[in-house]
């Protein structure tokens, strides 16, 4: 490994990315020459010349030519993507396995140790193998200025917030594996997880051999079985091995497994893999497993009905405290420590999963979600319109799926001499909607009603809710049905954070009707009238816009919102 001639001026540290070679992939596009693929080598450089340990070091490299990233050695994609992939808008490098760049001075100058070199290789569109300057490079020095109040360990990194975080302890170690226990935690107030699913990549043929307070999605040896695991470990039973795909996907277990002797027994296992908000159950806000196995990297994890997350690479972090098993007053040190951070992010072109649907007590009509809110497939053979908007609706219908609503819209449409599509707006699409109707308006306060319904086929346990009132949310009062509360975000208190009472806690899926020959499906539903008072909003004209929400948030997600707070009060003036 050499040292770049360049870098010898540098005093800090030394980036450098050099094109190497290049050449051009089928199929040959002469009249889009845009869009011709061509195949890249880079190398990206990172060395530390500095005075001090580069840790847990992290690199962007800003592609911009729609680049198809197919294999990056020495290095993972930060926010754990999987590679092949696409990087065309820049992407972030973390350094695997080599996570921290050692000093010259403690290593006598061994840039084995100073310096890592990450090998790339992928296609990019439109941009022929270069003939001039293929390579560019920065030196990167401490800023003197900047000044932080965090302690660091002279050994690991600070622990990092983030919206969820996942630690995993080595907690027992054997000659070639050891035990770590898994733990995720929800920190953000409004996010929440159901049926958690979490996944990872092994980086070295490593398996899963066995586990408490979760399993695996799949329980399958065959690719120990015909992989080169069975020639190392030529002495163990396959047969018993949970897992060995390259991507596991780990879910947890039921409550009725958490006293088990096998497979349960740890803190906070075993709760269909729900993770709620500290500030509705702090008990529930974490999830815990432990398995058999050795440091994965690109972690990921979903839910059924919640936000997306991003979750960067594992950091080594000091080790954690945990009760002593023996029961005595003392703490045990996990063997070591990383922690995995994952924060809430809007993924490009994903769709929601919920809407929003307003009505008023001064209008018949009710303004139902828009056309695809959540999505619409692509092929609707025109049988419907993804563009039309929604027809308005009568009340009642509400209650009705979107499949037996199109007579009802039809001859509501005729009586209030509203226009008809052809075709007819598409569903919206979405498992949950809210309805919020404008209740009473009077001189004192006014009140709303919230419904929730659930079209979808899953029951949610423990649901929640929150509407962010711009000018309304300081004058909340209270809600009749679910527990309601304020909520200060991000230092406003403007949102009302809403869920259901004990016993009342499930939104069931939804089910057939009495008659299912003849009735059409039942969604489940949850409705509280919630009020508010005039005196802390001065000022406040609920019928011109006030009395609606400006956002809502469905178990930690965004709802679909439509731009009609207008639409609403000019049906008003025209009624």
């Amino acid at each position: 490994m050499l040292q770049h001639p360049a870098s010898d001026s540098c005093n800090g540290v030394f980036l450098s990315y050099a094109y190497t070679t290049g050449a051009k992939l089928p199929p040959e596009l002469k009249s889009n020459p845009k869009s011709q693929p061509y195949r890249f080598e880079s190398v990206l450089t990172v060395l530390n010349n500095g005075l001090e340990d580069l840790k847990s070091w992290r690199v962007f490299v800003g592609f911009k030519n729609d680049e198809y990233l197919v294999s990056a050695s020495n290095a993972v994609l930060a926010d754990g993507t999987s590679l092949p992939g696409s990087v065309g808008n820049g992407t972030v490098f973390a350094g695997f396995p080599m996570t921290d760049l050692k000093t010259a001075i403690e290593t006598a100058g061994d840039l084995t140790q100073m310096q890592v070199q990450v090998k790339l290789l992928g296609t990019q569109f439109g941009v022929a193998p270069t003939q001039g300057t293929n390579e560019m490079h920065v030196c990167c020095n401490v800023d003197t200025k900047f000044k932080t109040n965090i302690t660091v360990d002279e050994n690991f990194l600070p622990r990092q917030n983030g919206d969820l975080t996942i630690m995993y302890d080595v907690t027992n170690t054997e000659d070639s594996n050891y035990w770590a226990q898994v733990t995720i935690a929800n920190h953000n107030p409004l996010g929440r997880l159901d049926n958690w699913k979490l996944s990872w990549d092994w980086m070295a043929d490593e398996f899963i051999f066995a586990m408490k307070g979760a399993y695996p999605s799949i329980v399958d040896s065959s690719d120990c079985i015909f992989g080169r695991q069975v020639s190392y470990y030529q002495a163990l039973d396959f047969s018993t091995v949970l897992n060995c795909k390259r991507r596991p996907t780990i879910i947890d277990l039921p409550p009725t497994k958490a006293n088990d002797t096998i497979l349960g027994l740890v803190p906070n296992c075993c709760r269909n893999g729900t993770i709620l908000p500290q500030s509705m159950d702090p008990s529930k806000s974490m999830s815990s497993f432990q398995i058999q196995f050795t440091p994965p990297q690109n972690w990921a994890i979903n839910g059924t009905l919640n936000p997306d997350y991003k979750c960067g690479p594992p950091v080594r972090v000091s080790p954690s405290q945990f009760p002593d098993r023996s029961g005595l007053p003392v703490n045990s040190s996990a063997v070591a420590s990383w922690q995995v951070v994952c924060n809430i992010t809007q993924l490009k072109g994903a769709s929601p999963r919920c809407c929003v649907s307003f009505s008023a007590f001064y209008n018949d009509s009710v303004i139902p979600c828009n056309t695809c809110a959540c999505g619409c497939p692509s092929n609707t053979a025109r049988t419907c319109s993804t563009t039309a908007p929604a027809m308005l609706l009568p009340p009642e219908t509400l209650l009705v799926p979107f499949e037996n609503r199109t007579v009802k819209a039809k001859a509501w449409a005729e009586l209030k001499h509203l226009p008809v599509p052809n075709p007819t707006p598409c569903s919206d699409n979405c498992g949950v909607s809210i309805n919020w109707h404008l209740y009473t308006d009077y001189s004192r306060g006014w009140s709303a009603r919230v419904t929730l319904f659930n079209w979808d086929e899953t029951s949610f346990v423990d649901w929640f809710a929150a509407v962010q009132m711009d000018k309304a949310g300081p004058g909340f009062e209270k809600m009749y049905s679910f527990n309601g509360s304020s909520l200060e975000l991000n230092g406003v208190n403007n949102t009302v954070f809403m869920q259901g009472l004990e016993g009342l806690n499930y939104l069931v899926a939804e089910t057939d009707a009495a008659n299912p020959q003849k009735d059409p499906r039942v969604p489940g539903k949850q409705q509280s009238v919630i009020s508010f008072t005039k005196k802390k909003t001065p000022g406040i004209n609920v019928i011109g816009g006030d009395g609606f929400p400006t956002k809502v948030s469905l178990m930690g997600r965004n709802a679909h919102f439509l731009q009609c707070i207008q639409v609403v009060v000019t049906e008003r003036v025209h009624r």
